[in-house]
This record gives C-alpha cells, structure tokens and sequence, in this order.
C-alpha cells in the first residue's frame, strides 16, 4: 500500500474520526463503516457486533462497547437507553426523539419539531438543560 493510501479512502471515515480526535484505527473504520454507510439506524452494541462478525471483521464485544461509546463522546452517535440495561446507538445526532416498539425493541425516529415539552422545572443550581429527550412506548392491540 502507497504511503497515505490509508487517509485517502472514498467514504472519508479516517478524517471523520481524526477530527472528533479520535484515531482510526482498523477495527473504529470498520465499525464505522458499518454504522455510518447506510443513513441513519439505531443499533445496540451486540446488533453491532453480529453485523462486524458477519461481515468477517474480527472484533470483540468489548472493542464494539468500547468504540460506541468513543463515537458517542466524540459526537458521532448518541445514546438512547430505554431499559436499565438496553441502550441504543443512534447514528441520528440532530435533536429527535423516539417510538420505542416495546414487542421487537424497535426504535423509530420522531421529528424533533413533532413533540412540544411544557412546563419543564427550573434545572438544579450549576447545570442547565442539555436536551429533551421523549421516548413514547408502543404496544401492538
């Protein structure tokens, strides 16, 4: 491989993750790739690592959670957590919120303009409101 070859790739991952200051190494351009080529989706960190696996890109689930979780505080994905224990990566980093289709764990993008929140309380002294975020659950009839 030519020197720089690597910096040149079509998709233009690399850069992308240089300037979130994070380095793209083989297995974050291969994750990457996986999340950003096909338009917005949500995933959890298993889904992630299945698709990784599938597609013959050897990772563990450790790496996924690890590199998620990079592309997350970098601002690449955001974190939707429905459960306790369920957390969703959303390629999706405009401000929306979600349909959560609680029989398949399905998530579905609302507009961000589709739901007004009124009468949020005063944040506690120090913070302020960061966002909104409104998750409506669904269940079939």
């Amino acid at each position: 491989m030519a020197k720089g070859t690597s910096h040149h790739r079509p998709d233009g991952l690399p850069l992308r993750l240089r300037h979130r200051g994070l380095r793209p190494t083989r297995q974050r351009l291969a994750l990457a790739q996986l999340l950003f080529a096909s338009g917005n989706r949500h995933v959890t960190a298993e889904d992630l690592h299945q698709e990784a696996r599938t597609a013959g890109v050897r990772v563990s689930l450790a790496t996924v959670y690890n590199a998620l979780h990079q592309f997350t505080a970098a601002g690449l994905l955001r974190s939707v957590t429905v459960e306790g224990s369920r957390s969703y990566f959303d390629t999706n980093t405009l401000d929306h919120h979600h349909f959560y289709c609680e029989e398949d764990g399905r998530l579905v993008d609302i507009d961000g303009t589709a739901i007004r929140v009124a009468g949020l309380p005063a944040p506690p002294n120090g913070s302020s409101v960061e966002r909104v975020e409104v998750i409506v659950r669904l269940k079939t009839k």
